[in-house]
């Protein structure tokens, strides 16, 4: 588990490195990086017994069917979320961000320059090199599933109304170890570290976890 102290050698790693770079940098300052099932112990941002309302994804982005060409090495996921956890407190934008950085987003995001969930693990993989589209759906398709045992850094996590139906993710993080995961929240929020794993309603609404692959082509967001 990546613990709260042990997130300064993959945020201060230059984020021009190559994965591998980033990975000895990673394992020099004692980070462990190996599956973890347990809950971690950190300072979650919510409140006990308060889920934070989770924003339905806004219209006006067109998903793309995309073929898998060469997955994620372990370097590539350790930038996507190094990328992510520079994002931190930056203003969740309904609609906003995309592979450059934070944007304005639309309706009640079009004041606000930021992220949507979306909008941020599009941006974080897109400086691993993965084009992995601007909208949860296509996001889903982005790559392969794997077992939640399985989870490595930068690994898509999503939530869905249905478990049973893909059709219904409404929200994706970006894994920061096997319990946490950096994901820009709601209107009103920041993006930030949370604990997902054996928090009820996260537990409730888990669908599974996506590893991109490293060369696609992608729709992106479709906002200012």
């Amino acid at each position: 588990m990546i613990a709260e102290t042990g997130l300064a050698p993959i945020i201060t790693a230059a984020a021009g490195l190559m994965g591998a770079v980033v990975l000895l940098a990673v394992l020099a300052g004692g980070a462990r990086l190996t599956a973890i099932t347990t809950v971690a112990t950190c300072d979650d941002t919510s409140q006990p017994g308060q889920p934070e309302p989770l924003s339905a994804e806004p219209c006006g982005r067109r998903p793309a069917v995309m073929p898998i060409e060469g997955l994620a090495e372990p370097g590539h996921g350790l930038i996507a979320v190094q990328a992510a956890l520079l994002m931190r407190g930056v203003p969740y934008s309904w609609g906003g961000g995309n592979a450059n950085g934070p944007s304005f987003g639309i309706e009640q995001g079009a004041h606000i320059r930021g992220f949507d969930c979306s909008g941020l693990a599009e941006y974080a993989w897109a400086k691993a090199g993965a084009r992995i589209g601007g909208h949860t759906s296509t996001q889903w398709n982005a790559g392969v599933r794997v077992h939640r045992s399985q989870i490595r850094p930068g690994d898509l996590i999503f939530f869905a109304t249905n478990p049973a139906r893909p059709a219904t993710i409404h929200h994706v993080g970006i894994a920061v170890d096997a319990t946490r995961m950096v994901h820009a929240p709601s209107t009103g929020s920041t993006v930030r570290i949370v604990t997902w794993a054996g928090v009820p309603y996260r537990e409730h609404e888990f669908i599974g976890v996506i590893r991109p692959a490293t060369i696609r082509t992608a729709a992106s967001h479709t906002t200012p």
